[in-house]
């Protein structure tokens, strides 16, 4: 399998942090967020990958290269005008695998893509998005499911809501959905997904997943990372 990063947006709720870096150069810690998902790809054994850039690429081209530092092999697509997040994808159709993996360049997760990859196959779905829960899903899209898994609605990001279950901006694709993007500017949350309502599922995840598309998220990305990365080296030294 396949998959495509998401890099090309211009972060503009990060500013002044992305006034001269890109979104996915923003650290998480000691390294750039897009490093952290090229590495959990790896681990899942994902080596081939797409990344879609635009605002300040060669940013992102210097520090990554051709991704053979990562084990992994980059392929450079890239917006000479915004094409939204579905339309950036579709930009990659001559490079997807039939199902493919599509990920957020400004999300920070840690998320078991295997599980995710089984589920897709095994409910033998043309599109899975990966949902998780959240007590304050402000500025996420929300959505609900039946008892079978299959998205019955999706609003993106509603001005205000109850804890719910979000869209983390990762997908499993089936390559025939690209055939309903159509050419020009077009976004998941708003316009696909809402369109897929009722043929699409969702897979529901607990692990570690965290939006950074602003600065009050970002810097409390950070601080849950610090406190994990903390947990894990206690629970190491306890054996």
């Amino acid at each position: 399998m396949k998959a495509v990063i998401m890099a090309g947006g211009a972060g503009t709720r990060l500013r002044p942090l992305t006034d001269s870096i890109p979104k996915p150069m923003i650290k998480i810690l000691d390294k750039p967020v897009m490093e952290h998902i090229i590495e959990l790809l790896s681990c899942h054994g994902i080596t081939e990958i797409a990344v879609t850039i635009g605002h300040l690429s060669d940013r992102i081209k210097e520090y990554f290269g051709d991704g053979s530092r990562w084990n992994v092999s980059l392929t450079y697509f890239t917006e000479d005008a915004p094409l939204g997040t579905a339309g950036s994808v579709k930009g990659c159709s001559d490079f997807v695998s039939d199902d493919f993996i599509v990920i957020s360049g400004d999300a920070f997760t840690d998320i078991d893509l295997t599980k995710a990859m089984q589920y897709h196959f095994a409910k033998d779905s043309i599109f899975t998005l990966v949902a998780k829960f959240e007590p304050n899903p402000v500025g996420l899209g929300v959505l609900r499911t039946d008892f079978n898994g299959i998205i019955t609605d999706f609003i993106e990001k509603p001005p205000e809501s109850a804890p719910a279950l979000v869209n983390t901006g990762i997908y499993i694709i089936n390559r025939y959905v690209l055939k309903l993007i159509p050419d020009g500017f077009y976004d998941f949350g708003r316009q696909l997904l809402p369109r897929l309502v009722g043929h699409i599922h969702a897979y529901v995840t607990y692990d570690f997943w965290s939006d950074i598309g602003t600065l009050q998220s970002y810097y409390y990305t950070n601080y849950l990372y610090a406190c994990k990365k903390e947990q894990e080296a206690r629970e190491a030294a306890l054996g």
